[in-house]
């Protein structure tokens, strides 16, 4: 027989099932706690590597900092505001069913009450101090704030203010705000509940101790409102109510006293609320509510709107011109074009044979290899083995020709690409594919006799003339998320070597980058980030190993200096032998007062940003301040991070470099050999060239006109996309030789195609005096000159250009337009398209330079050579640009292609008269014309221009169209 106690079991397993709810929530926040740790520290290692450890820690304290005053505000605020509601609940409450319904929630409760209470305040406090915690730039901002020394029209205050103060502001009051709204929704919560409010019943529906405190509170809010009405006048030089932004005429005349003046009114308002305190009764909260928002209404609203209907709107001209001007001033100091230099051009369309000779031998090495379609040619020629791959587009740099002179060179990293297909797994992808091989670079105006570039640094092991010692890229912008390097076994393969027995040579990681991984903890650590228990399990990592993670030089720059943007396309240099990146990064901001908006994401965005992937779309930041205070590089070897102020007067990058001492390094500390490598970044060129499209306008009649306005055409060899800047050797009218610059072209605003502007940014870094001079060539508004989109139709559309296309065509292949280039040339404008053949299908398909357009006035030029194109458009004056290769003219290769083209008619002509033996004694001649200029072309390549330029027939523009032209389709990219 046995015996049971009453209900002593089921107390047991009461105990037990709390026992273990309260294990199992100690064991979940000791996990998360963990998590968390991982994740801190491994950032602490990744941050130790780089030697940016300084950066974290201020990070990390100023988040916790603002993250635990927030959050403890937050939580003292309600938790008072609760424990007074609590406290003066009334002792007694009248019978009803609305109290009856209470009670049983209050019999709930009650038991639970400081566990709820808790909670509440704790996920309050959570959410607070989250928010704030993120807020950690403009407090920093704020405590590190530098004069711009420049003081705003309006306010006549220094535009630090609005840039780091201001912001802090309302940071501040937004806070308060949230505070104060929820401990009156707390305290009407609290009040409800015990009775201090009631909605039924005899006697006072609001208790006199639930009304004192929520009158309290609603003042304190009124209070803030007063404060916010007294911040909003600031806030004005955001405006958006005028025509541009910053105050308007409506703003300055009607809302700027209309803040004032309810300011006062909510300051009156506020008092009124607190004088419940010592005059009990409901009079004084609803007058000043009612005047609150009466006044709300009529004076911040009726008034303002008043004005503006009534005064602005009829004569908004004349009314708004004076604050236009000031928005033109304040946009074009903030994005740096206020000393652009605009020069009116009337452009030339006929040289004589003395100008066309004088022109063209100063003319820059003009680029024929187009970055943007040469990739697969790079890829096919010194790609070398399949797990290697090249970004597309590929990049343009300078290095010395065979005369030490600079000259533009298209320059690439082979980097790696995973494992061939069919031996993907985890080792090879994390410890033997770690890293790329090898630097490739070309004259940018020099090809061989199959149209292929002439490389000057080319394969593995690489040879060339720029001395490359460290051919090993590690860090990259194709590297693995994360690799295992290092250690004592040479596991990583280095290169293909026909001369080993495994046919591959390996290495061992030797350099400094990365986390050593060696320890058991950190292996443990590693792990869990990356979710791989093979970090922990394999025996190939051992003490000497290392762990390479956020390799691709934009996020390791970012992550060191994260108060930057970084630009979207980082290029590679040969700098001391080794393979480095550079990184234009940016400060801006988004309070600077009267300046323009504009987002980066649809400012920067183009064809290469649109359909490549090796240039990275900006971020849809809305900023009106934007500076390229920081070169940045890293080295593809050991990943080293190196930041130098470019931009040493810029107040954001001084706030920054104080905020985190020692992080930036001077401008002096640029090694000789980077500096010619440094160039004026593509992203802030394309944002100040969609600000000058509308701010080249200083006149603020003209500009609120807008007729004027200029707008960026698109890519007329990609439909529906921007044109991309180029990087050019361009001598702008008054210089006596080219330099180095970013170009790009304006058409009028709206449907027409025509060229109205042409602009140049200065990109040597070596001359300082002229570095960034950016110099618009503006056309006369009556004269029309044909812009890139109806130069590229005219292309098209001429019969001779046309049917030559068509003969370069044979079965299979097709022609791909390169980037149709603008020159200042001659007065005038010079245009010049590389033309490549490439076939249709294949994996080894890529395209070589076999034609090269060119126009100039009414003339087009079509040839094998630049020199052949520049000959037909130029006549007898031209010759060969200076500096470059020698580029072949001859009238055998003219004739031969008229021969062609005869033949090809004749032929065509046949077909349609069913004549075919015609037709094939034709074909013969067009084989036989064919051959001949192929051999010409061989013979032409491989001898120097003759010194005196042959005769040459009527320009390709003015020839006299065949008698059956074939249609030709557009031309792809």
């Amino acid at each position: 027989m046995t015996f049971r106690t009453p209900g002593f079991g089921g107390r047991i397993r009461v105990g037990r099932s709390r026992l273990l709810l309260r294990v199992i929530v100690i064991l979940a926040i000791l996990v998360a706690l963990f998590f968390a740790f991982t994740a801190i520290w491994t950032d602490v290692l990744w941050y130790r590597s780089v030697g940016f450890s300084s950066v974290y820690t201020k990070q990390l304290t100023t988040r916790i900092t603002l993250f635990l005053c927030a959050g403890v505000l937050m939580i003292l605020i309600l938790g008072v505001n609760i424990v007074i509601a609590y406290r003066v609940r009334p002792p007694y409450r009248p019978v009803s069913v609305e109290q009856q319904g209470l009670d049983r929630y209050r019999a709930a409760l009650d038991p639970h009450r400081r566990l709820i209470v808790a909670g509440v305040l704790t996920l309050a406090g959570l959410l607070a101090g989250s928010s704030l915690a993120g807020q950690w730039r403009t407090w920093l901002a704020f405590l590190n704030r530098q004069p711009f020394h420049i003081k705003d029209p309006q306010f006549h205050k220094d535009i630090s203010f609005f840039v780091f103060t201001y912001p802090l502001l309302r940071l501040v009051l937004g806070f308060l705000f949230a505070a104060v709204i929820l401990a009156f929704v707390a305290a009407l919560i609290v009040h409800y509940l015990y009775g201090g409010l009631r909605l039924q019943g005899p006697g006072e529906r609001v208790g006199t101790a639930a009304r004192a405190h929520l009158s309290v509170l609603f003042g304190v809010f009124v209070l803030l409102k007063a404060v916010a009405y007294w911040f909003d006048r600031w806030g004005l030089a955001d405006s958006q109510r005028g025509v541009v932004t910053g105050p308007s005429y409506t703003d300055v005349n009607a809302v700027l006293p209309a803040k004032t003046i309810l300011a006062v009114i909510a300051l009156i308002c506020a008092l009124m609320f607190f004088a419940t305190l010592v005059r009990r009764g409901a009079m004084l909260p609803g007058m000043a509510f009612g005047l609150l928002v009466l006044s709300a209404i009529l004076i911040g609203g009726v008034y303002p709107l008043l004005i503006q209907t009534f005064q602005v709107k009829p004569n908004e001209v004349d009314k708004e011109s004076k604050y236009i001007g000031r928005n033109i001033v304040a946009t074009r100091q903030a994005y740096g074009v206020d000393k652009t230099q605009v020069t009116d051009y009337v452009p030339n369309t006929k040289l004589s044979p003395e100008q066309a000779k004088q022109e063209t031998s100063t003319l820059p090495n003009v680029r024929l290899l187009d970055p943007a379609v040469v990739s697969p040619t790079y890829q096919q020629l010194q790609q070398i083995k399949g797990f290697y791959k090249f970004p597309n587009p590929l990049d343009i740099d300078r290095y010395p020709g065979d005369g030490g002179a600079l000259r533009d060179t298209v320059v690439a990293v082979r980097e790696i690409d995973g494992p061939p297909s069919g031996q993907v797994n985890w080792i090879n992808s994390h410890l033997v594919y770690t890293h790329g091989y090898g630097f490739v670079a070309a004259p940018g105006n020099q090809v061989d006799v199959q149209g292929a570039p002439v490389f000057t640094e080319k394969d593995i092991p690489p040879t060339g003339t720029l001395g490359v010692t460290q051919p090993r890229v590690y860090f990259g912008e194709r590297s693995p998320g994360y690799s295992i390097v290092g250690g004592t076994s040479k596991r990583e393969l280095d290169y293909p070597n026909d001369q080993s027995p495994t046919g591959q040579t390996n290495t061992s990681y030797d350099g400094k980058g990365g986390v050593p991984i060696g320890s058991l903890f950190n292996r443990t650590l590693y792990a869990l980030r990356f979710k791989e228990k093979n970090l922990l399990l394999s025996g190939a990592i051992n003490s000497q190993s290392r762990i390479l993670y956020d390799r691709t030089p934009r996020e390791r720059v970012q992550k060191a200096a994260p108060w930057l943007k970084v630009d979207g396309n980082p290029y590679p240099a040969v700098v001391g032998g080794r393979i480095t990146w550079i990184v234009d990064g940016y400060t801006t901001a988004s309070e600077y007062p009267y300046s323009e908006r504009t987002s980066l994401d649809d400012a920067t965005r183009d064809t290469n940003t649109q359909s490549r992937v090796s240039v990275a779309a900006q971020a849809g930041d809305r900023i009106n301040y934007m500076r390229n205070s920081v070169k940045a590089t890293v080295d593809a070897y050991d990943g080293t991070v190196t930041l130098y102020a470019w931009d040493q007067t810029d107040p954001v990058l001084q706030t920054w470099m104080k905020a985190f001492p020692g992080t930036v390094q001077p401008r002096s500390a640029i090694p000789a050999d980077l500096l010619p490598h440094l160039r004026y970044p593509e992203d802030l060129f394309k944002v100040q060239r969609g600000i000058l499209a509308r701010y080249h306008v200083e006149n603020p009649q003209a500009f609120y006109g807008g007729g004027d306005f200029w707008q960026i055409p698109n890519d007329p060899t990609s439909d529906g996309t921007v044109e991309p800047p180029y990087y050019l050797s361009v001598k702008m009218p008054g210089q006596n030789t080219p330099g180095f610059s970013l170009t790009s072209t304006f058409t009028p605003k709206g449907k027409v195609t025509n060229l109205t502007a042409f602009m140049a940014v200065d990109s040597v870094p070596t001359s300082p005096t002229t570095y960034g001079q950016i110099r618009i060539l503006q056309v006369p508004r009556s004269q029309v000159t044909p812009g890139p989109e109806q130069v590229q139709n005219t292309f098209e559309n001429n019969p001779t250009v046309s049917q030559q296309l068509t003969l370069l065509r044979g079965p299979g292949s097709k022609t791909v337009s390169g980037n149709l280039l603008t020159l200042p040339f001659g007065g005038g404008f010079l245009y010049v398209e590389p033309v490549y053949l490439q076939a249709n299908a294949g994996a080894g398909a890529y395209p070589l330079l076999k034609r090269v357009l060119v126009s100039y006035g009414n003339d087009i030029g079509f040839g094998a050579t630049l020199q052949d194109a520049l000959s037909q458009v130029l006549g007898g004056g031209a010759t060969a640009p200076t500096g470059g290769p020698p580029l072949q003219s001859s009238a055998d290769i003219r004739a031969a292609i008229e021969a062609a083209n005869r033949a090809y008619a004749d032929a065509q002509t046949a077909l349609t008269k069913g004549d075919w033996a015609s037709y094939g004694e034709a074909q013969k001649r067009l084989k036989a014309a064919l051959d001949e200029l192929a051999r010409l072309q061989r013979q032409s390549s491989a001898k120097p221009a003759p010194t005196t330029p042959p005769a040459t027939p009527k320009p390709a523009g003015t020839a006299t169209p065949p008698a059956a032209p074939t249609p030709t389709p557009k031309p792809t990219r």
